[in-house]
């Protein structure tokens, strides 16, 4: 399948779902009551797939190489601001475990583009 749009690419769909996981997990309290968290944790993962798509019509592999490494970024501090959750909030580790697997497993499919666009240099 070619990759036409940035909605195609299978990194930027498992970044929506992470996303969509962490606003709802975030919209119930405990955790919405915790602002500042609430906040940094929902623009972080929100930055992956928000730099997926902005990479993707950068205009060249550089400049798409480059946002993808923003977006592995996000996904580490999502990752981080996991550990916040479970160690404040006692965020229950069954969905600790989902939400670092999903962000590692984006990880992994940024990590994987990255390498295929070095090669087409």
């Amino acid at each position: 399948m070619k990759v036409e749009r940035f909605e195609d690419m299978i990194a930027w769909k498992k970044a929506r779902g992470l996303t969509s996981s962490i606003y709802k997990l975030t919209g119930e309290p405990p955790l919405n009551k915790d602002f500042g968290l609430i906040d940094q944790i929902r623009r972080a993962s929100g930055s992956i797939m928000h730099n997926i798509a902005e990479g993707f019509d950068a205009g060249s592999n550089a400049e798409f190489i480059r946002f993808l490494r923003y977006s592995y970024r996000s996904a580490s501090e999502v990752q981080s601001q996991l550990y916040i959750m479970s160690d404040v909030h006692d965020l229950d580790d069954k969905t600790f475990k989902e939400l670092y697997e999903a962000a590692t497993e984006i990880k992994k499919v940024i990590s994987g583009l990255i390498g295929y666009l070095l090669k087409k240099k």
